[in-house]
């Protein structure tokens, strides 16, 4: 049932305060278009603008008891509809920059990723590029020490050399290594504390 059209806001709004349910929907039916039409013009989404809509109603129903009869009913339910609609935006608004946030963030962390893996590459070939340059049996005690992970007892064992020749090879080699490589590089850090 709903209440004769010619019924004014005031009486309406006053019925609506004591919880009269035909006097709400006296009211939903009287607004719900043109509301609607309101919050689209905004939002230009059909789904947020029913969802403001039916959002407004609930707290029309919910503060009945707050509404001042004898003030403009209008502009009271248009406010309501502006300021949902404004918080929506400010939400939309708010997970767009998390998602950039977000997204920016895993860009820096892949691009950091790519260049430690350049860096390392980079690393790698500059220590080949230094054996070079150390002596031969520098560099073979170097690489059975590091890259084949033989102890200095095992390296003298097959190279038929004392522990100690072993270890001041290895010795000379990494602090030649160690002096030479290009502390500008960021993985140099962790490559000389682990490997060298």
């Amino acid at each position: 049932m709903i209440l004769d059209k010619a019924i004014s806001n005031i009486e309406l709004v006053k019925l609506l305060k004591k919880g009269d349910m035909v006097a709400f929907d006296t009211i939903y039916n009287k607004y719900c278009h043109k509301l609607h039409g309101f919050v689209l013009r905004y939002l230009k989404q059909e789904e947020d603008a029913e969802e403001i809509v039916q959002e407004v109603f609930v707290k029309i129903w919910e503060s009945r008891h707050r509404i001042n009869a004898y003030s403009s009913f209008e502009a009271y339910l248009f406010t309501i509809a502006y300021n949902a609609i404004i918080s929506l935006l400010r939400k939309r608004v708010s997970e767009a920059k998390s998602r950039e946030y977000l997204k920016s963030l895993q860009q820096i962390v892949q691009a950091e990723s790519v260049i430690d893996e350049l860096q390392y590459k980079k690393l790698t070939q500059e220590v080949k590029a230094l054996l070079e340059q150390i002596t031969p049996r520098q560099k073979e005690i170097f690489i059975l020490s590091r890259e084949e992970g033989l102890t200095h007892k095992e390296i003298a064992e097959k190279l038929s050399i004392s522990e100690n020749t072993v270890k001041n090879h290895l010795v000379t080699a990494l602090k030649y290594l160690r002096s030479h490589i290009d502390n500008n590089l960021i993985v140099s850090a962790l490559f000389i504390s682990l490997f060298l």
